[in-house]
């Protein structure tokens, strides 16, 4: 297979399966006074070891966003396109950009092995009714893809070049490809839809703790949230797109959103937009980095975003 089209095919499922877990682990989730109930009884002590995991994971994700993006703003500012995560991976295989690179296969495994342990001993608190369950099941599937992300990353430093598989377009040659395909892209454009709610209703400020720095922030850290939603909605748009017409061009991830808003009246201004957007995400990993909250090792008492927010 040639070597564009695997790295089309490693982007595509990459991107789609990081898609459907953010939106399964972001559904329906416990009350607020059953995790109150929860936390009452716990010693946030007990579970302080899990924290530095956590600052790890999301300053991983931060430098994946700030690469792809910060990438893409080079190479447009040169006459250039925008990367896909692939290459902009591959634009580090060299020089001080090995130790970049090296530290993101480190950060995105440490989110993955955040989201098994914050699923394993419920450190968000969900409990173990449906719902939490069903939260809790979504962190395992998140840390997975993130797991399969760092595999990515790992096969650029490694330098493999090879690799195979079909197309997502000859996934839905049959009946049951075009089925399972058209759930994917419901499922990814959903989760689009949930991150673009998120930050209309500011939700994520629940999870960061009320700070001066987070308060100045506050405006960025929307936008960023903003912006990944709409590359998750596109992806998924795209997605069935391939499911309804086996003659669409495949889906690559970040890098199809790229071309697609290319296309499109003041597509260049669009990539442009995007890409600030993602660096505003990037912000948004890597201010949950130093500021987030998780119950189980936080004290009861510490001021989220939201709070301070109102009571300014």
């Amino acid at each position: 297979m040639p070597d564009h089209q695997t790295r089309d095919h490693q982007d595509t499922a990459t991107s789609a399966n990081v898609s459907t877990a953010k939106g399964f682990a972001g559904r329906a989730l416990p009350s607020q006074s059953t995790r109150d109930e929860i936390l009452d009884q716990i010693n946030p002590d007990d579970f302080s070891w899990a924290v530095p995991i956590m600052r790890a994971g999301y300053a991983g994700r931060a430098l994946v966003y700030l690469t792809v993006a910060g990438t893409s703003l080079w190479s447009i500012w040169q006459g250039g396109e925008a990367n896909s995560t692939t290459d902009a991976l591959r634009w580090l295989d060299d020089g001080i950009g090995l130790a970049v690179l090296l530290l993101i296969i480190l950060g995105l495994s440490a989110y993955a092995l955040w989201r098994v342990v914050d699923s394993v001993w419920d450190l968000e608190a969900y409990g173990s009714g449906l719902k939490g369950i069903i939260a809790r099941a979504g962190m395992i599937v998140t840390g997975l893809v993130h797991l399969a992300m760092a595999g990515l990353a790992l096969t650029v430093l490694i330098g493999s070049r090879s690799g195979s598989g079909s197309g997502i377009t000859d996934a839905a040659a049959s009946s049951a490809g075009t089925a399972i395909l058209a759930v994917v892209g419901l499922l990814t454009l959903g989760a689009g839809g949930y991150y673009l709610h998120k930050a209309w209703s500011e939700g994520y400020r629940n999870h960061l703790r009320g700070n001066q720095i987070t308060l100045r922030l506050n405006t960025l850290l929307k936008i960023g949230v903003a912006a990944n939603g709409a590359v998750i909605g596109i992806i998924g748009l795209l997605i069935l797109q391939a499911a309804l017409s086996a003659s669409a061009e495949n889906p690559e991830g970040i890098g199809s959103v790229f071309d697609w808003l290319r296309e499109q009246m003041f597509g260049q201004i669009l990539v442009t937009s995007l890409c600030l957007g993602l660096l505003g995400f990037s912000l948004f990993c890597a201010v949950n980095a130093l500021y987030r909250i998780v119950p189980k090792a936080s004290d009861r008492g510490t001021q989220t975003l939201r709070d301070a927010l109102s009571s300014g």
